[in-house]
């Protein structure tokens, strides 16, 4: 191959292969000699081991030798963020509707997550993601909510149980415990996702029908991730 023709075609920069090197290796469970990784990036064999060095001087647990093979352990981040001009376009966009259409504190973290990514941006990236012309529409009103959906995200990440106090649309007040594992985030309303120790099944409730809820001290028994996979087959919706 070809390398010289290959890095003329597609320039890239220090930062930019370094943090490709690192995403190769995390899709390796096993070691990758050093001539494939050199021949994915379109460098030299000399090279790619001046780059691991490098990323090893960096902290990352990269383990190996020459004609052997390398490995990365897991645990390592590497801090410059490098983004493409369209992922930078993703994020803003993602970021403007999460800060309009989520709750205040949802709203507040993708702010102050975006302000955390332009630090990090060269200057010319920087002025695209202040001057994005991608913009959010207005939606619907979102109704208030009672609850504190933190407190919910937080059960989720936790797999803890929850009881809810309920008003569904006849008005009828019921108190659940459920085992919470996703919330949907809708344009004109947010759904929690849970089963329901009562109905003994997946149920969708209302979040601006929940006026009160307490986080139980109990796990509840099952992974969020078994639950969330058999919701998912039940109502026909593929993975995101």
């Amino acid at each position: 191959m070809n390398l010289t023709f290959l890095t003329e075609i597609s320039p890239m920069s220090r930062a930019q292969r370094l943090l490709t090197l690192i995403q190769i290796l995390r899709r390796h469970r096993f070691a990758v000699t050093g001539a494939n990784l050199a021949e994915e990036l379109g460098i030299s064999v000399r090279t790619l081991y001046r780059d691991i060095a490098t990323l090893q001087e960096q902290g990352a647990n990269i383990e190996g030798e020459p004609g052997i093979g390398y490995v990365l352990w897991p645990g390592f981040m590497l801090p410059p963020l490098m983004f493409s001009k369209e992922e930078i376009e993703a994020l803003v966009l993602g970021a403007r509707w999460v800060a309009d259409r989520g709750d205040e504190r949802l709203g507040a973290a993708a702010r102050s997550a975006v302000s955390k990514i332009a630090a990090v941006l060269p200057g010319d990236l920087r002025e695209m993601l202040d001057a994005s012309a991608l913009l959010i529409g207005p939606g619907k009103t979102i109704p208030t909510v009672a609850v504190d959906l933190s407190e919910l995200r937080l059960a989720i990440r936790a797999e803890h149980k929850v009881t809810i106090h309920y008003r569904d649309l006849k008005d009828r007040e019921t108190k659940r415990t459920v085992w919470p594992f996703a919330l949907g985030y809708f344009d004109h309303v947010r759904i929690l996702i849970a089963w329901c120790e009562f109905r003994q099944g997946f149920r969708h409730f209302r979040t601006d029908r929940i006026f009160a809820l307490s986080v139980e001290d109990q796990h509840y028994p099952r992974r969020r991730q078994s639950l969330l996979k058999e919701w998912r087959a039940i109502e026909s919706i593929p993975p995101q």
